[in-house]
């Protein structure tokens, strides 16, 4: 797989048939090892390892309806008292992160109403604070640690 522009993670890998399993830390469990998987889960260890973010906290291809169809938030960050705070979308390296990818998490905040947008390609990461009720946001250079969000 595609070095990233992510810290290195050694993950534990497994053969079922022909495919490459990962193990997720989050959903304790081995999931096939596509490209998108690969950013998922060196962006989850960057969250829990490098910002400090609690696993327990964490949920992975969450189900979101939005107008009637169901849909899979990639990351969703909740805090202590169970409140969505951060959703991340995540696209494979050779996925252009565009306008359309930041719209499909929009999409899930109408559902969730969290204070961060998170879109990364593994390459380029962008995090957006909402500011309004507006859906108005600004683009932040960091993204937050963890407790920088459960203040």
């Amino acid at each position: 797989m595609q070095k990233l522009n992510l810290p290195p993670v050694q993950f534990r890998t497994k053969q079922a048939g022909n495919k490459t399993q990962v193990f997720d830390e989050v959903r304790k469990k081995f999931v096939a090892l596509t490209p998108e998987e690969w950013v998922r889960q060196h962006f989850i260890h960057y969250l829990l390892k490098g910002l400090g973010y609690s696993a327990g906290l964490v949920a992975v291809e969450m189900l979101v309806k939005v107008n009637g169809l169901s849909q899979r938030a990639d990351i969703v960050l909740y805090d202590k008292r169970g409140k969505a705070r951060i959703i991340v979308e995540c696209k494979a390296p050779e996925v252009a992160v565009t306008r359309a990818v930041f719209n499909q998490a929009s999409r899930y905040n109408t559902k969730l109403k969290v204070d961060y947008l998170i879109v990364t390609n593994g390459m380029q990461h962008y995090c957006a604070k909402l500011i309004d009720e507006m859906g108005n946001y600004e683009l932040l250079k960091a993204i937050p640690k963890a407790e920088e969000v459960y203040v």
